[in-house]
């Protein structure tokens, strides 16, 4: 039995694709079935230790970006994505797998594609409420078709289309709460606000934290995930912001949290700052109250979408980026905070809304089309 997975270079991609690999895994080693071969078919392996651990072969291919701005690569991009195209249909060709499983984003493409040419049944899953333009696409062909989002059904063929929820590492759907506190150096008593940027930051959510930094460890101990590329500049800034702070110790910045210290960072967390993409699947897991800035113009205003849909859940508390003053994400900060009984039906919503069998249900019917494929 052979799986291919592919998927965009994010981490938003590339997770629920691990997650999904870790289930089918363990059915296989439940059901005592022969170990499948798993490859990761992408333009970088994002993770090598993730792949390594789940025993998943990186397959390197080529491909073009849709940017929706002018630049001089969207003339590039087209022939890159013909490459692409073609060694991915010399790999696919060479591997033959029995199922390939797409995240999305412009790295599935080259994938999706030859799977379709050589007729290897495809499977999608669409992370977002309204969909990316490669699921779009492949949606129509596919075998089957997984979404997060009830709200993702219309924009997909309803007879092979099932609403799974959102692939999440089983390591980290469990906060830990258990010496959260000594690992990240918090102090016990204080509420804590856990800011995610996503994998790679988020510059206007760092400089609107940073911008009412003074204001919020005076009540509160902040753990900030800046994004390593950003990290060095946030310590420069707040070495300036935080140098008469007295509580300056309470703001713990960090590049890039790993699956131990997101664990524990979310067991500590009272509220969560961040962006609306994959992460609300996460939050949800852990049953926290959020605040969500959406990004201004994501693909097909995505972000914004999920946010909203999410709030109206009475999880989340959504703040545009046209509306992001310090002043009012530093008020609905305090206002979230302050209200135990808010905090409380937020996060007993988050854990309504969250699917925990969702990699476990996609895992399955893979292993179901490829042996019936093989």
């Amino acid at each position: 039995m052979k799986i291919v997975l592919t998927g965009g270079g994010t981490a938003g991609h590339f997770y629920p694709l691990i997650a999904i690999a870790e289930e089918i895994n363990k059915i296989v080693e439940e059901e005592k079935l022969l170990r499948p071969e798993l490859y990761y078919m992408s333009v970088d392996p994002f993770d090598k230790k993730a792949l390594f651990d789940n025993g998943i072969v990186f397959a390197r291919v080529f491909s073009g970006k849709a940017r929706g701005y002018f630049s001089l690569l969207n003339f590039l991009d087209p022939f890159k994505l013909g490459a692409g195209i073609l060694k991915a249909l010399f790999d696919l060709y060479t591997l033959y797998p029995d199922v390939v499983i797409s995240k999305g984003g412009y790295a599935s493409v080259p994938a999706v594609f030859a799977a379709r040419l050589l007729r290897i049944p495809v499977i999608v899953h669409e992370s977002d409420s309204v969909p990316g333009r490669a699921n779009a696409w492949a949606g129509k062909f596919a075998a089957r078709v997984a979404v997060s989002w009830p709200e993702a059904y219309e924009y997909f063929p309803k007879e092979k289309t099932a609403c799974t929820g959102q692939p999440v590492r089983t390591q980290l759907t469990i906060p830990e709460k258990h010496g959260a506190h000594e690992f990240l150096k918090l102090a016990h008593g204080m509420p804590v606000l856990l800011v995610l940027g996503g994998s790679q930051g988020a510059r206007t959510l760092n400089d609107s934290i940073l911008a009412i930094l003074p204001d919020l460890v005076r009540s509160f101990q902040i753990v900030h995930q800046t994004g390593e590329k950003n990290l060095d500049e946030v310590l420069a800034l707040t070495s300036v912001i935080l140098r008469d702070a007295p509580n300056r110790n309470s703001y713990k910045p960090f590049g890039y949290l790993s699956t131990l210290a997101m664990k524990m960072a979310a067991g500590a967390a009272d509220l969560i700052v961040s962006r609306a993409g994959s992460t609300i699947f996460e939050i949800a897991a852990w049953g926290k109250p959020s605040i969500l800035i959406p990004i201004r113009e994501s693909n097909g205003d995505h972000q914004r979408k999920n946010a909203f849909n999410y709030a109206r859940r009475g999880a989340a508390v959504v703040v545009e980026e046209k509306n992001l003053k310090p002043s009012v994400l530093l008020s609905e900060i305090k206002r979230v905070l302050g209200d135990e009984g808010l905090r409380t039906k937020m996060g007993e919503a988050a854990r309504e809304f969250f699917m925990p069998d969702a990699a476990r249900k996609i895992a399955r019917e893979a292993i179901k089309i490829a042996l019936a494929h093989g």
